[in-house]
């Protein structure tokens, strides 16, 4: 008997010690540089549910922030939605918008998946811990592969506190829906309570608006949204995309940087 429990710890130990080199490897391996995969056929809508009250977050957003640097000249567009149901918990987040937890219960029935902070969603099909660098950087170079079924392209100007964005859509649009993202790039918080109560956490691609609009066979529209307070036109910018109404996958994504002028596209 002593034997055989002798036995069965070192079989143990050998199928953990490989088990770990293993994931060891995989770490190492999907830390290099995400793959573009056939230039121009792909993209990667990533959205990152977060919050300043969640001790767990600041990982996730740091990540997401190192993404979006090194992604800046591939089709990559990162999208932070802050939530509000940690703000019953001792910190209340400045930038949570309870549109933004519905959008994550509405992929949580889409997914069926839970609902939890940080977690990301790329391109409205996988659902991951938004921490987990490994997994988010192979999600990214898996989607940057895989062909867009629509296009959309965006012209966005700033009227005073009014941004008029023309957009022209091409492909099938049938039960799909647009999405227009109003983007602020950066903003630094310093937190004074609730578990990351002391800490100053930075943020990256926080969404401060969100709108949706409802697509037919027309493949040209215009949309007028009302900016954000603190709007500057160099630290922020619009993405949009396109999102099906039944599945919650997103068919294509782009974005218009805003300039002094705002009228731009890409």
């Amino acid at each position: 008997m002593q034997s055989l429990k002798i036995l069965s710890f070192c079989v143990g130990a050998i199928v953990l010690a490989l088990a770990t080199a293993a994931y060891a490897n995989r770490k190492i391996n999907n830390s290099k540089e995400i793959n573009t995969g056939t230039p121009g056929k792909g993209f990667a809508l990533v959205e990152l549910f977060t919050s300043e009250g969640c001790s767990s977050c600041p990982p996730a957003d740091e990540l997401l922030a190192k993404i979006q640097k090194e992604t800046q000249d591939k089709p990559v567009y990162i999208l932070a939605y802050h939530v509000d149901y940690w703000n019953n918990l001792g910190w209340k987040d400045v930038f949570s918008n309870a549109m933004f937890s519905k959008r994550q219960n509405e992929y949580s029935r889409y997914l069926n998946a839970q609902v939890y902070t940080p977690q990301v969603v790329v391109n409205g099909k996988t659902d991951l811990v938004g921490s987990d660098e490994p997994v988010l950087r192979e999600a990214i170079s898996s989607a940057l592969t895989t062909e867009q079924t629509a296009q959309v392209s965006l012209k966005a100007q700033q009227n005073g506190d009014k941004l008029t964005v023309n957009y022209e859509l091409s492909g099938n649009t049938d039960n799909q829906q647009l999405l227009l993202a109003i983007v602020q790039k950066s903003a630094i918080s310093k937190v004074a309570r609730g578990e990351n109560s002391g800490r100053t956490l930075s943020h990256a691609q926080i969404v401060r608006e969100l709108k949706t609009i409802a697509l037919n066979q027309v493949k040209k529209g215009q949309s007028t949204i009302d900016l954000p307070k603190g709007f500057t036109p160099q630290g922020w910018e619009v993405v949009g995309f396109i999102q099906d109404k039944t599945s919650g996958e997103v068919l294509t994504a782009t974005k218009a940087d805003l300039t002094t002028n705002a009228i731009t596209k890409i």
